[in-house]
């Protein structure tokens, strides 16, 4: 069996590879590198059925003789993060909606058996009821959300009109050892761990009592394999633990002192996954659970040595293009 996995070097990429390598699949990563690391796949560098390959994906030319000969497709590749989204939506559109097409339209030509796209949760916006279902309304808040969600829109589209068998899986705030370390501010987990290691205290969004499907990253590896194993097509399933934690209850687990910073516009009070979908349908379930998926972090929170370490001055300007477009009544600019 022969896989590619896009976006392969990034945080799940990386643990989906050495997950799939480890069940015997030759893999064929691709990367550009622009959020993903070469060092994450450095413990795999000896494997004999892994090929890593640099190439942009929304550059079809490019990309798509790699997907030749392929069963299987797992689609990663992409641009995260919430304010460099608002600050440059051209290249989140040309990242994760051309980016997807492109490799759609590589996974078709080659024939594959299998096509999985790591879709977002962040397509449900502010939901209305918790646990938050599949069949929820989609209010993607700002230009992430929305490119994830147009991405997930071609990939059920294609399974309509060319019969593509393919599936989606919206993650719930993924998080284990390899998270992103970029100089952008973005997911709660690298902020955190780079403040812990440099003694700076954590910096908590309004009391903390905010709640937060966080899932662990190998149990989203297992999904994803599950997926991959399965004969569901042209559905979309929540990947959660199912079982929300606080902000404060991070905290205390982490160990340390915490300021406040303001909350922001657009992000929900709570994310929840409804999980009975997948379980009912692909028979996953989530193992790791939140204490021991944090002290796994802990254990490996050297790799966040090099991270930014993130004070509220900071976060109030590296946020501000957030509450500029978001806020309700806000001047935006044209």
């Amino acid at each position: 069996m022969k896989a590619v996995v896009t976006g392969g070097a990034g945080f799940i990429g990386s643990h989906l590879v050495e997950r799939l390598l480890k069940e015997g699949l030759k893999v064929t990563v691709l990367d550009d590198f622009s959020t993903g690391r070469p060092e994450n796949l450095a413990h795999l560098k000896d494997s004999p059925g892994l090929r890593l390959v640099r190439a942009d994906v929304a550059d079809h030319a490019a990309a798509a003789p790699h997907f030749q000969g392929a069963d299987w497709v797992f689609h990663l590749a992409a641009l995260a993060d919430i304010v460099p989204s608002i600050e440059r939506p051209m290249d989140y559109f040309r990242a994760n909606v051309v980016g997807t097409q492109s490799v759609l339209e590589a996974a078709r030509a080659a024939g594959v058996k299998r096509f999985v796209y790591a879709a977002s949760s962040s397509c449900y916006g502010i939901p209305d009821s918790y646990p938050t279902p599949e069949t929820a309304p989609i209010r993607p808040q700002y230009p992430y959300a929305l490119t994830k969600r147009l991405g997930e829109e071609l990939v059920l589209h294609w399974v309509q009109v060319y019969g593509l068998p393919a599936m989606s899986l919206r993650f719930f705030n993924v998080y284990g050892p390899r998270s992103r370390t970029s100089g952008t501010y973005g997911a709660v987990f690298g902020v955190f761990l780079a403040q812990k290691l440099a003694g700076q205290p954590f910096t908590v969004v309004g009391d903390g009592t905010q709640t937060r499907d966080f899932t662990f990253v190998a149990d989203v590896a297992e999904a994803l394999l599950c997926a991959a194993r399965s004969s569901a097509r042209g559905e979309a399933f929540n990947v959660g633990s199912g079982r929300p934690q606080s902000i404060k209850r991070l905290v205390e687990l982490l160990g340390g002192p915490a300021v406040h910073i303001p909350k922001r516009p657009g992000e929900p009070d709570c994310t929840s996954a409804d999980i009975s979908q997948i379980r009912r349908v692909l028979g996953w379930e989530p193992r790791v659970g939140f204490e021991e998926g944090v002290r796994r972090m802990l254990e490996n929170i050297d790799y966040w040595k090099a991270a930014p370490v993130w004070t509220p001055e900071k976060i109030a300007r590296a946020t501000q293009a957030w509450f500029d477009c978001l806020a309700p009544g806000a001047q935006r600019k044209p």
